[in-house]
């Protein structure tokens, strides 16, 4: 008699999850940089497009993580 065969942690799924964590966390300390620095010089005449860079940067930081937290999780319990 076979024993059910348990299901174990895609390794190679996780490191790509863990991957996309780590570019949101960079992204996560790059953003309100950008963004406080073109606050500091609305003066300038690119303080549009820099704040519009910042938001955008911070948006895709938001996505990356909600991205990778899926990809570690379903690393783990598998594709649903």
């Amino acid at each position: 008699m076979k024993e059910p065969e348990t299901k174990r942690t895609d390794k190679e799924l996780l490191g790509k999850g863990i991957q996309r964590m780590a570019i949101a966390l960079i992204f996560m300390f790059i953003s309100p940089v950008i963004i406080y620095s073109s606050f500091k010089n609305q003066e300038h005449p690119l303080y549009v497009p820099i704040l519009i860079l910042g938001l955008i940067s911070a948006a895709f930081a938001i996505f990356m993580a909600f991205k990778g937290l899926k990809t570690i999780m379903d690393s783990m319990f598998g594709k649903k």
